[in-house]
């Protein structure tokens, strides 16, 4: 199934059902309001929410709607909690290479994650509104998951299993922020603006192969002003996303609709591009020696969809976006 939220002016929004297609949409009211009310009585309402989505497809139900993707908050508004890993190694290593600092300790065997902002995530089309071009505006191309109850102690294996829906998402960051904030021990907050979202949630059958091994398999296609910045793979992921869930489980339960994100999506392949520019930039300093690649200008735009092997366009839609002055 496909889920996207349609703004409604209430904070989570209409729930509806996408076709497969992409071309149409479904509200059902009559069984959850929202996504984050799915959510909460999955096991509850699975079974409507599955008899409406073969009726949407079969052309049957009533009160179906066009499906316009600019029209989408993201598929989850706000959230329990939004919990972010590093799980693409090569982006981690490339760091402390072009800067030379210390290797974090475990950093192969225990996920990097922060607990980010989760009251407040952008729709697929919105506008970014950012303090100030000295503060380094940069895009995060990402994979996420949705997930179910998870009890404290699960086991990666038992983690993977409450994946209810996978997600695409661009976590926004302000550079020049970042240090300062590492070096405290308390982890980013200034430095992380709210994330958004690609317009559609998938539950992982619809990936098909593309889902496999607790991982997407799937290129990110990542454009800056029109022009191609990278298309790393999500296959490269060094932790799955059974490992990511049972990391942040170590010591309590989390609840149903906190999200996990991959991190940065990185390809040890230089031909694979990026999926942010700090990490482009670190290959410059690596490669050419000197940092050329400035960051983000108001007014400058970001594109990113994630497509098959074969080149279709994947099943999230597309995140497209305009960094603007904040008023």
């Amino acid at each position: 199934m496909k889920f996207a939220t349609l703004r409604d002016g209430s904070p989570d929004g209409r729930l509806v059902l996408v076709s497969r297609d992409a071309r149409s949409a479904l509200p059902v009211p009559q069984v959850a309001r929202s996504l984050i009310d799915a959510m909460a009585r999955w096991d509850e309402v699975l079974a409507a929410l599955a008899a409406h989505d073969l009726a949407l497809n079969a052309g049957r139900a009533e009160g179906i709607i066009a499906f316009d993707p600019q029209q989408c908050m993201a598929p989850l508004p706000r959230a329990p909690q939004w919990l972010d890993a590093s799980a693409f190694l090569n982006h981690g290593r490339l760091m402390e290479e072009a800067f030379k600092t210390p290797p974090i300790p475990q950093f192969d065997t225990v996920p990097v994650m922060y607990q980010g902002a989760s009251d407040d995530f952008l729709g697929p089309y919105q506008e970014v509104p950012l303090r100030s071009e000295q503060e380094g505006i940069d895009f995060e191309g990402e994979f996420g998951v949705v997930i179910g109850p998870v009890a404290m102690g699960a086991t990666p294996e038992e983690a993977l299993r409450a994946v209810r829906l996978v997600v695409q998402l661009n976590d926004w960051s302000l550079r020049a922020l970042g240090p300062h904030e590492m070096k405290t021990g308390f982890g980013f907050l200034q430095a992380k603006p709210s994330t958004s979202f690609a317009p559609i949630a998938v539950t992982p059958d619809e990936l098909g192969e593309a889902w496999r091994d607790g991982r997407v398999q799937m290129p990110l296609h990542v454009q800056w002003n029109g022009e191609r910045f990278g298309q790393p793979h999500g296959g490269e992921m060094n932790f799955s996303f059974g490992q990511l869930i049972a990391h942040a489980a170590h010591s309590r339960r989390l609840t149903a609709g906190c999200i996990i994100g991959s991190g940065t999506v990185s390809n040890v392949a230089r031909t694979a591009g990026s999926a942010c520019i700090a990490e482009r930039r670190v290959i410059e300093k690596i490669d050419l020696g000197e940092i050329r690649t400035g960051f983000m200008r108001f007014g400058d735009e970001v594109r990113m969809q994630a497509c098959y092997e074969d080149g279709r366009p994947g099943p999230f839609g597309v995140v497209q976006q305009r960094v603007v002055e904040a008023s």
